[in-house]
């Protein structure tokens, strides 16, 4: 039997795979694309192609071979980036696409089932289906994540995660140049009030405390390359901040990153790097934690993956590679509260 889903009007005049990535979040937008193409998916009953433009209240039956699956921490043989490894924990690369553990909607082929893959004994703490998971990834946010491989290491980690002394650092590109160039975003978040899909900004109780310093590090003209240090770890987090400060990520089709429109006016290297990226403009660069065992700091930096380093070239940055994690690295201290 197919599962129906309903377009909303957030969605009217996406295309159908971006509009499917967003009704289903644990799906990336290419394993929608592919889908699609397949034939798991019909629009208003007829079979439907990835390019197809939907309207609010279009019916998108998903092919029960497709959507019928049981989610499973099984394992899998899927590469891995695998940037530091000891007998109680593992930091990982992870890529843009690849859902962090298996969920309905990506039942297999995530960060958990290629850890199984590879052997690896994992925390149980995170239960069945999310071993070793102390924090995780949007699926088409790249970057490093630490997974912990047994409980009392799972539960040292998970205590820096609450106390904000486990630091994590991101890259983005986003829409527009902002007005300042350090905010400090204290703003609660929770579920969008309209669409269940979507986190927002929200008042308390609805809303959580979630806090953002956001760091202009080049501005790219139509665009603006940002640092983000996260002081606590809501869903979408960055995504809705930098949305709420008018800056949504390149790319990202639920937060208002998707301008076709204003594609079409960059220059052709810029606009053809877009194109291909393929997902958000956002990358997990910097992780530094205690180790539990030791007891001593530790860093690690992964740089963004190429599609995002050639949006940068295309919109003649002057960031390398090693000048952005350095940049990443350095701590000017905000200037601006956005609240």
């Amino acid at each position: 039997m197919s599962e129906v889903l309903l377009v909303s009007g957030e969605l009217a005049g996406q295309r159908l795979d971006v509009a499917l990535a967003a009704l289903l979040p644990d799906v990336s937008r290419s394993a929608a694309h592919r889908m699609i193409r397949d034939g798991g998916v019909h629009l208003n009953g007829r079979p439907a192609k990835p390019k197809d433009i939907v309207q609010e209240a279009d019916e998108l039956a998903l092919d029960g071979l497709v959507q019928g699956n049981t989610p499973s921490a099984a394992p899998e043989d899927l590469p891995l980036d695998i940037v530091y490894e000891d007998d109680i924990l593992l930091v990982v690369n992870k890529p843009q696409g690849m859902t962090t553990h298996p969920a309905p909607g990506s039942p297999s082929g995530t960060l958990v089932n290629a850890l199984m893959g590879r052997g690896i004994t994992l925390s149980d703490e995170g239960g069945e289906l999310r071993p070793g998971i102390v924090h995780r990834l949007d699926k088409d946010t790249s970057g490093l994540l630490v997974v912990a491989k047994n409980s009392s290491a799972h539960r040292f980690l998970a205590r820096q995660l609450a106390d904000r002394t486990l630091s994590r650092r991101y890259v983005a590109i986003v829409w527009g140049v902002p007005r300042w160039k350090h905010a400090h975003v204290d703003a609660p978040i929770g579920r969008h009030p309209t669409n269940r899909l979507k986190m927002a900004v929200v008042t308390p109780p609805d809303g959580r405390s979630a806090v953002t310093d956001l760091d202009v590090l080049e501005p790219l003209g139509a665009m603006a390359l940002v640092r983000a240090r996260l002081q606590s770890g809501r869903t979408h987090q960055i995504r809705v901040h930098v949305s709420y400060a008018g800056h949504p990520v390149l790319g990202d089709p639920l937060y208002g990153g998707e301008r076709p429109g204003h594609v079409r006016l960059l220059p052709p290297s810029a606009a053809e790097a877009i194109t291909a990226l393929n997902g958000q403009a956002l990358h997990a660069a910097r992780l530094a934690f205690v180790h539990p065992t030791t007891r001593e700091p530790m860093s690690f930096e992964a740089p963004p993956p190429a599609p995002f380093m050639r949006v940068l070239a295309g919109m003649q940055s002057g960031f390398t590679v090693e000048s952005l994690l350095a940049a990443v690295r350095a701590d000017p201290p905000p200037e601006q509260i956005l609240s």
